[in-house]
């Protein structure tokens, strides 16, 4: 079992940044995959970026390619997604997830288990 918590969310203009923090709790370590998912409002749920357990492997999505950056420190068993030059179809409640089938890997899923979410909104 483990625990998700996601934090750092909030209110920017278009071309700010954010940085969403991941923190698990529950477990001594965490070095398993984790991956940030997205759901903006009347949208289905999109996949963000992946990091493998040690970090070595990251994946990302399409429309954040170039813009967000997944890191961790195992040490703080905390994963981040750094989001720069962000726009209003950033607009959404930010998850991440976790599970313990591949911790080499990076990937879109499945996940077992999801934090509760933090809100991102991008003003015009």
């Amino acid at each position: 079992q483990v625990q998700l918590v996601e934090s750092g969310g909030g209110l920017v203009q278009t071309g700010g940044s954010l940085r969403l923090s991941c923190a698990a709790s529950g477990r001594t370590s965490w070095p398993y995959r984790v991956g940030w998912f997205r759901q903006g409002p009347g949208k289905e749920r999109d996949f963000v970026a992946a990091i493998s357990g040690n970090g070595g492997i990251t994946t990302y999505g399409n429309s954040v390619k170039g813009r967000f950056t997944i890191s961790r420190e195992n040490a703080k068993n905390s994963v981040y997604l750094q989001m720069n030059n962000l726009t209003p179809d950033d607009t959404a409640i930010y998850y991440c997830a976790t599970d313990f089938r591949a911790p080499t890997m990076a990937t879109k899923g499945p996940y077992d288990y999801w934090g509760q979410g933090t809100q991102v909104s991008v003003s015009s």
